[in-house]
């Protein structure tokens, strides 16, 4: 068996109102003149001058770029990276949901590596150089703060590219629960369900590991327990702690094994129909566990038993859990795309592209049933709805 890579952030800091020790923290990793990168949204809502005036109390130098746009794309890329370089930043500090993430990792490797994000897209590792980076999660699913990848879209081809290698690690992550406190239903369904679906991937996958198995098992077993108490009263400071804790805790897990078949499909429909990338998962998760669950029976029944869920044979417990997330997504109104208002002439054309694309990903090839392009296009078939 070959020896597992394993990637972490050298610092998290956990717990309601970390946000407020951020100037510190960047400060003891010896960094002066950050770059924050978020969202207009944070921005208007306060949390960027919260953030700015931690580290301007710290003594740092800060400059803002606050134009990330979801699922951002290589041209959104272009006016954060003249701030990083203007600004002649030490290291780039992510604020918000896994775009603005996505977007500081990816200007962190750009600011220092030069050329084009398709440089960096899989199969390419980027080891560096590259600033560093500090991740503030401000919703519980990407777990891009512990995570070794960025995804960013070419604005040429819609195509949604995979970037990993250590160079997109944090160094350091601020995992605070009370950023999350504001997140609407919706949303709380959706990046938790992300959450889950890192943590089944990175179990099942054909690149598990022991380190892995016990962030991916834990992740699993907290959010079945959570994400309908958040999704219900998303004032429970309880459960969203717990979601919080669980999805990094699953970022851990599938950086350090693979995400699989779910994020292959998931991307393309995400650059095609500009889904979220939550919920694109939730669309699919369901129809690609009952497609693979016949392959790795064993480690789905473990991951069932992580569910909290009870049976006498793996094969049995394996589909009870197909049937328990299928649940899971009514009961959190998880749309389907044609529920979602995507045209189905419009899905049936790409849908070719989009399972190429899927395939050229790499990622259906860590699931335990590897499919070709003619079953994926059968799967986007069957969760169109």
């Amino acid at each position: 068996m070959t020896a597992a890579q394993i990637g972490l952030p050298r610092r998290l800091a956990v717990g309601g109102g970390a946000l407020a020790d951020s100037g510190s923290l960047v400060r003891d990793l010896g960094f002066s003149r950050p770059v924050v990168v978020t969202d207009a949204f944070l921005s208007g809502q306060g949390t960027v001058a919260r953030l700015v005036s931690a580290l301007t109390d710290a003594g740092c130098a800060v400059s803002v770029f606050d134009g990330t746009v979801p699922d951002p794309t290589t041209e959104s890329l272009d006016p954060g990276l003249a701030v990083v370089r203007a600004h002649g930043a030490d290291c780039v500090i992510g604020l918000g949901g896994g775009s603005p993430l996505d977007t500081a990792k990816a200007l962190a490797v750009l600011a220092v590596g030069g050329g084009t994000m398709r440089d960096y897209k899989a199969p390419t590792v980027t080891v560096g150089p590259a600033l560093p980076v500090i991740a503030i999660p401000t919703t519980a699913g990407s777990g891009s703060e512990a995570t070794q990848f960025s995804i960013i879209t070419d604005s040429a081809t819609d195509e949604k590219m995979l970037c990993p290698g250590p160079a997109f690690l944090p160094i350091a992550a601020i995992v605070d629960y009370e950023l999350t406190l504001s997140m609407p239903a919706r949303l709380t369904a959706d990046t938790g369900v992300d959450a889950l679906t890192h943590a089944i991937e990175a179990y099942v996958s054909r690149r598990a590991n022991p380190f892995a198995d016990g962030f991916a098992l834990t992740a699993i077993s907290t959010i079945s327990r959570s994400i309908r108490a958040v999704y219900t009263d998303g004032a429970d400071r309880s459960a969203r702690e717990a979601m919080m804790l669980a999805a990094t805790q699953a970022g851990v897990a599938f950086s350090n094994s693979s995400v699989a078949l779910v994020h292959g499909m998931s991307r393309p429909i995400g650059a095609h129909f500009h889904v979220a990338h939550g919920l694109s998962n939730a669309m699919l998760l369901p129809a690609v566990m009952r497609f693979s669950v016949g392959a790795a029976p064993t480690r789905y029944a473990a991951c069932a038993r992580a569910y909290g869920l009870s049976g006498d044979s793996d094969d049995a417990l394996a589909l009870a859990l197909v049937g328990a997330i299928e649940q899971l997504c009514a009961d959190l109104a998880v749309p389907t795309p044609r529920e979602y208002g995507i045209d189905r002439a419009r899905w049936d054309e790409l849908t070719p592209l989009m399972a190429e694309q899927a395939l050229a990903s790499g990622s259906p090839g860590n699931n335990p049933r590897v499919p070709d392009a003619a079953e994926i296009a059968e799967l986007y078939g069957e969760v169109f709805g």
